[in-house]
């Protein structure tokens, strides 16, 4: 036995959470002043607070507002995410 097989043994066992929460974030966040919406997802500063206390219903129905409110929006973000890059990448976007 090496220290690593005894480190093992002894060391707990990682938890892992066992809900996935489903979420709009793109990681682009930075509100708009103007309609009080972030530019990456479309929530606002509470929904994005909340948005774990939410149940699934409420998320989704917050989520099927989302494409309307982001196109009231005027300032598109500059950067592109990650996440959108990624997508490029495999051909999705």
């Amino acid at each position: 036995m090496n220290l690593n097989d005894l480190n093992r043994e002894t060391r707990p066992p990682r938890e892992r959470c066992p809900v996935t929460v489903e979420s709009p974030c793109i990681l682009v966040c930075s509100i708009d002043r103007s309609t009080g919406h972030c530019f990456g997802c479309g929530r606002s500063s509470a929904e994005i607070t909340n948005w774990l206390v939410y149940s699934a219903a409420e998320r989704r129905a917050i989520m099927d507002e989302l494409p309307a409110r982001l196109d009231k929006i005027e300032r598109k973000p500059r950067r592109v995410t990650k996440r959108q890059r990624l997508a490029l990448e495999r051909g999705e976007g």
